[in-house]
Parts: structure tokens; C-alpha cells; sequence
């Protein structure tokens, strides 16, 4: 597939094939993670895979219980990926302060992004999930405080994908070259 037919074929998946998913996928999909940019080449992503299926199965119950319940559709991936962030001093914070930009959000998003893209090309569906327990995910894996969860990714072989393509606005509806158009409709 070429890049332009794996984002136009990438869905958010919610339904997932009792199938595991082979390790050297997920090495292919973190080292994809691995050569995204980042502020100041600080790299702070990091990326806790949890394929054990025992240990998956009491994560996503920590995880996805309570006010969280409408993810508990991770739970049956085969694997649940964490990504964390280990802050740098000079992106993060003075990037922060001075232009009001939380970077590390911004290069966990492309890492994560590429981590997703190349699951697709391989065959694997996943889903961003932000909507999970971070305090019961932290204390149940031991997540030390010098890390940040920024979110989670499921991953596994998609048992359905939405029909149809995306829902997404006219390019001229959001982009615009050297002047903004004055009414959005």
C-alpha cells in the first residue's frame, strides 16, 4: 500500500480478533514510533506494551472500569500500548513558558500517529484512547511519577472495520494559502 491508501484505509477500530498479535509487528510499529521528530530531538516518548494476555486483562479492568466503561471495548485486544512521556527541561518546560505549547503532547502525537500507520500497513487495527483510568494504570504497572500517560493505544487483527469512508471536511474548508477566509459557515 502506498502512504496516501494507508491513511485513507485507517480506521479507529473497536472490535478485535482473538487472534495474539506477533511481537516483531509490534517492534515494527515502536521502531516506526521510535523515528518520528520531536522539540528539540528531546525523544520523550516512551511505550509500555502489554501483550501478556493475564496481565492485559487486569489492566484493562483497572483501566476501563467506573466512569471509563465506554472504552472497556479495549479490553479485547490482544495488546494494550501505554504511551508515556518522559519530560526534557528545555522542549517541555521553556516551550511551555514561553510559547505556551505543551510539545511533548505534540511529539507523542506523531509518534503515535506513526505507531498507528504502520500497524495498518501490517494488517493491525488500533484505537487512540484517552478516556481511561491514568491514576489506577499508574499504580497497577508502577508507573513511576517522572513519567506522564498521555494515552493508550489497543491493537490487534480488526474482527470488523466501519464501512465507508471518512467523514471529513472539503480540504478548502480548512485550509487556506496566504490569507484566512473571513466566514466558516
Amino acid at each position: 500500500m502506498t502512504l496516501d491508501e494507508i491513511i485513507k484505509s485507517r480506521r479507529s477500530i473497536r472490535r478485535y480478533l482473538d487472534r495474539p498479535v506477533e511481537r516483531e509487528k509490534i517492534i515494527a510499529c515502536l521502531e516506526a514510533a521510535r523515528l518520528a521528530p520531536s522539540a528539540e530531538n528531546s525523544q520523550p516518548w516512551r511505550f509500555l506494551v502489554v501483550d501478556d494476555p493475564e496481565l492485559k486483562n487486569q489492566l484493562a479492568e483497572k483501566a476501563f472500569s467506573g466512569i471509563y466503561l465506554p472504552c472497556r471495548f479495549a479490553a479485547q485486544a490482544p495488546v494494550l500500548v501505554i504511551l508515556l512521556a518522559r519530560l526534557d527541561l528545555l522542549a517541555n518546560v521553556f516551550g511551555r513558558v514561553i510559547q505556551g505549547t505543551q510539545f511533548y503532547l505534540l511529539d507523542l502525537g506523531i509518534a503515535g500517529e506513526h505507531f498507528v500507520l504502520k500497524a495498518e500497513e501490517l494488517g493491525l487495527g488500533t484505537c487512540w484512547i484517552g478516556w481511561f483510568n491514568q491514576r489506577a494504570v499508574r499504580k497497577f504497572l508502577k508507573i513511576p511519577r517522572t513519567y506522564r500517560l498521555v494515552a493508550m493505544l489497543s491493537v490487534g487483527y480488526p474482527a470488523s472495520r466501519p464501512p465507508g469512508e471518512h467523514r471529513r471536511k472539503k480540504l478548502e474548508e480548512i485550509a487556506w494559502f496566504n490569507k484566512i477566509k473571513e466566514s466558516e459557515g
